[in-house]
């Protein structure tokens, strides 16, 4: 195996992010022609092929060193029973093959093709302090003294560096905040 993964691992030195922006529904992707039109050259270069297959509820993505033979496989499973609006069975089939396709050859290649948006947007805290939290804390900010306790309390709570009002509350007990 030896010499599928050193050309895999220069290909994947050599693989520019591929990102066309197609647009999908609220989102952008990269379709499989801007994909081959990046890889084909490169895994040529590095003497890598690849080949997808349907087996039978399966996507078989299957990566081979033209000279030695050697491969790496990897089968998804491709989901049943789904329903897109306006598209037939056979559409929504054809939907699911393309879109696992572009997905298990990226993800064995190591491409990047898509925006990364899970970090995207404003973090809001799940359960934001209410103003009964906050007249709670107040109060209890008041009766402690030590600077120690103070600091764990603060720590304790990831919602207090979140809420404004709440790293206010800290600060003025002269709260280090980081």
């Amino acid at each position: 195996m030896k010499n599928i993964f050193k050309a895999l691992a220069d290909f994947q030195q050599e693989v520019p992010v591929i990102h066309k922006g197609t647009k999908g529904y609220g989102y952008s992707y990269t379709d499989l022609p801007a994909i081959f039109e990046v890889i084909n050259p490169l895994l040529k270069k590095h003497g890598l092929g690849f080949t997808q297959l349907v087996n039978d509820s399966c996507i078989e993505t299957i990566l081979f060193h033209v000279e030695s033979g050697e491969t790496i496989k990897s089968l998804t499973e491709i989901p049943q029973n789904v329903e897109l609006a306006k598209m037939n069975q056979f559409q929504v089939l054809g939907s699911a093959i393309t879109y696992i396709r572009r997905y298990a050859l990226s993800s064995m290649l190591g491409l990047v093709t898509d925006k990364d948006t899970d970090a995207s947007g404003e973090q809001k805290p799940k359960n934001p302090l209410t103003k009964k939290d906050l007249e709670k804390l107040a109060s209890t900010l008041i009766a402690i003294e030590d600077v120690n306790k103070l600091t764990k309390l603060y720590n304790s709570d990831p919602r207090y560096k979140t809420d404004k009002n709440a790293v206010d509350l800290f600060k003025n007990r002269h709260i280090e905040i980081k």
